[in-house]
């Protein structure tokens, strides 16, 4: 044999075990379903990235991330959910609401869904308990929508002269159904009357403030929602408007300009929900992993908002907030 032919029939053999081993097993896919949009609260999303480095995931490196996004089109998640099992994604996290959650559910009864919600998980039927969820779904819930009696009480201390405070909620939204009931406790606690008014789209929102102002509440009382929260520059450039003290349900209202919030960190909710995907992606179940029940909550006060508004921040309510925004 030629030294040529032997160096090429040498090379011939050798490129095959090379092909071979460039082969990597594919990443595990978790699939991501939001209601919102791609732009919409992308911190969110960064958290839940974050969470998942935290916890020896990366995106791109030893995992990959599907995002199916609803912008906000309700219909939509159902589809969306379904595709997500089409691609036989190892997990589904469930965000930007109940609805993306029960969409969740029905697309299956096997792949694992880890979601993140301000209601009860419970008794929205998410779980069987929070110790022992059963089935295929787990996730984190801060019970933010049970915290509007708490929001109430301190807008009350705010301006303790409202006697009638609206309420938005999105009816759309599963949560929305214990804010409304811890609002009207409140309320009735408070000896305060409740207008409550629905909205679900950016024109609905401007319908709601025609509301408001038609039957000249005193107050507003906003229910977390995260389709509100992508239309905090809206609302709070209404408030500013109409001259009405609102009470939000985070902190991103008021770092654009909103007068005052209390509820939970929904970043850190996010985060901490990364962290329930990869216990799954290493081989626990759902059914196992109690429910994370976040309890971080922070009371944000803008100042330089109440002082447009004409409204003075007692010392005693300014000194219990987590954050005082000059």
């Amino acid at each position: 044999m030629r030294r040529r032919d032997f160096i090429a029939g040498f090379a011939g053999s050798a490129a095959l075990p090379l092909t071979l081993h460039a082969q990597q097993p594919a990443l595990p896919l978790v699939g991501f379903l939001y209601s919102l949009g791609r732009n919409d609260r992308v911190n969110l999303v960064d958290a839940f990235r974050r969470g998942l480095n935290e916890a020896g995931y990366a995106e791109g490196r030893n995992v990959a991330i599907e995002y199916r996004f609803a912008d906000n089109q309700i219909d939509r998640l159902p589809a969306l959910a379904a595709d997500l099992v089409s691609r036989n994604v190892a997990v589904i996290v469930a965000t930007g609401g109940g609805y993306s959650v029960l969409a969740a559910k029905a697309a299956t009864t096997t792949i694992p869904i880890v979601f993140v919600t301000a209601g009860d998980p419970v008794q929205l039927g998410f779980v069987a308990s929070l110790n022992q969820p059963g089935a295929n779904v787990t996730g984190v819930s801060w019970f933010g929508s049970q915290l509007a009696g708490k929001g109430l009480g301190l807008l009350h201390e705010l301006v303790p002269k409202a006697v009638l405070v609206a309420l938005l909620v999105n009816p759309r939204l599963p949560e929305a159904v214990f804010t409304l009931s811890d609002a009207q406790k409140s309320a009735k606690a408070l000896g305060q009357q409740l207008l409550v008014l629905s909205a679900g789209t950016a024109s609905e929102i401007d319908a709601a403030f025609a509301t408001l102002r038609q039957w000249g509440a005193d107050a507003l009382l906003l229910g977390g929602d995260p389709f509100f929260s992508s239309r905090r520059q809206q609302i709070v450039a209404l408030t500013a408007r109409d001259k009405i003290p609102a009470m939000y349900a985070n902190r991103e209202f008021v770092e654009e300009g909103g007068l005052m919030s209390y509820g939970n960190d929904v970043a850190d909710g996010y985060r901490r929900a990364a962290f329930h995907v990869a216990r799954i992606l290493k081989g626990e179940k759902p059914a196992n992993l109690p429910i994370d029940q976040a309890t971080k909550f922070e009371f944000v006060i803008n100042l330089k908002a109440a002082k447009a508004l004409g409204v003075e921040v007692p010392p005693g309510l300014s000194a219990r907030a987590d954050e005082v925004i000059e």
